[in-house]
């Protein structure tokens, strides 16, 4: 018999996104979509032109499998790892692994760390969060996963104390996809001192590391290297740091060695390696043209700055100063439209139906992204947020 063999409403909240946003333009909707993660346009152009010659290039490496290792660009995974940091890794504790993006590894980490043999409890930041660890750990029947405690009183920080007893890997994810917050050294310290004290393997998505508007972020790699009983690794992708690069599936991961071999093991089962020369550009662009990074650096600052003022003034309450990346997080109000509001996602589809303002709904937080120009829709965002007449008890 043909029929789904999946649950009934198992959508993430980035699928119900993308289906109200459709029905609401079926009816005529004109949208001010605040809810793309996606950086628009094109890559640098230092990326196009490198990846286009090497399309071009005769070499048989660049057109080949690639696995877990890169033979088409010499030394990537290093040394894209190495553009990312503030200083340099004691190369005899760590290894690296080349991979297509974050988004198909974060499942194999579990079974990285033995999930298809034994029963695990998995700690996550998906709530408020990037919905795509946890949507993971549901995937594998021994996985027992909860999200780790992320609010504005406590600043979007979990703390060591938080994570449960019994618990086998924790999936962080600094600076913090959508409340912009960032980690520093000394916080990443205590949380890997805890984590080596029990035995605990610890991962960090650093996706948005490269837009950290803050002079304290660091790096989990930065500071794991000071716990040689830490068994922990951290990914890094091209995805939000030539501009447009969210087609460009590439990234590389560091971390110790035994974690690192048990991916690489996992992964070579599973999968054949990026495409070469997306890599070559995004290395280029890296190694050669950080001042094009930069200036995508900055357009995300200055446009969370225009849109957090204009929201501001529009009576809404900001649940974190965004210190990364191009989200603003905000508190759900409890009145709109003449109404009481129940929650973020009644607030979201209202103002989706009657402003055409669409935002991306977590726990009772609304996510606002600047993918988009906002200071193009000032005067319509300004416009939407003052007829809502939000308020909050």
């Amino acid at each position: 018999m043909r029929r789904s063999r999946l649950p009934a409403g198992g959508a993430n909240v980035f699928q119900k996104i993308r289906a109200k946003r459709s029905e609401a333009l079926d009816w005529g909707q004109t949208l001010l979509d605040l809810s793309i993660g996606e950086p628009k346009g094109a890559a640098l152009l230092s990326a196009r032109e490198a990846a286009r010659d090497a399309i071009m290039s005769e070499d048989e490496p660049m057109h080949a499998y690639q696995y877990n290792d890169s033979p088409a660009v010499p030394g990537f995974s290093p040394r894209f790892v190495r553009a990312h940091l503030k200083q340099g890794l004691p190369e005899d504790d760590v290894d690296y692994l080349p991979i297509s993006g974050v988004k198909p590894i974060l499942g194999l980490l579990p079974l990285a760390c033995g999930c298809a043999l034994a029963e695990m409890k998995v700690a996550t930041m998906t709530k408020p969060g990037y919905p795509i660890p946890a949507d993971w750990c549901a995937y594998h029947p021994k996985v027992t996963h909860y999200p780790l405690p992320l609010n504005s009183e406590n600043g979007f920080r979990f703390a060591p104390a938080d994570i449960q007893a019994g618990t086998i890997l924790v999936m962080t994810n600094y600076p913090h996809n959508p409340s912009g917050q960032i980690a520093d050294a000394a916080w990443f310290r205590d949380l890997c001192q805890y984590c080596s004290d029990n035995d605990i393997r610890l991962f960090n998505d650093a996706a948005y590391i490269s837009l950290s508007h803050s002079d304290d972020c660091a790096t989990l790699s930065e500071v794991a290297v000071d716990f040689p009983d830490l068994s922990w690794c951290e990914a890094f992708t091209a995805a939000k740091l030539i501009g447009n690069g969210t087609g460009w599936h590439v990234g590389a991961m560091v971390g110790s060695p035994d974690f690192i071999g048990d991916m690489k093991e996992v992964k070579g089962k599973t999968d054949a390696g990026f495409v070469a020369p997306m890599a070559a550009g995004v290395l280029v662009s890296l190694e050669e043209d950080q001042s094009g990074i930069a200036e995508y650096r900055e357009m995300y600052r200055q446009r969370l700055t225009t849109l957090s003022d204009l929201m501001l003034d529009c009576g809404m309450k900001l649940a974190i100063e965004p210190r990364a990346g191009f989200y603003t997080l905000w508190e759900s109000p409890t009145r709109a439209f003449g109404q009481a509001i129940a929650g973020a996602e009644e607030f979201n589809f209202m103002m989706i139906e009657k402003t055409g303002v669409v935002g991306v709904h977590f726990a009772n937080y609304l996510r606002y992204a600047v993918c988009a120009d906002v200071d193009a829709m000032r005067a319509d965002l300004e416009a939407a947020f003052k007829s809502a007449e939000v308020a909050y008890d």
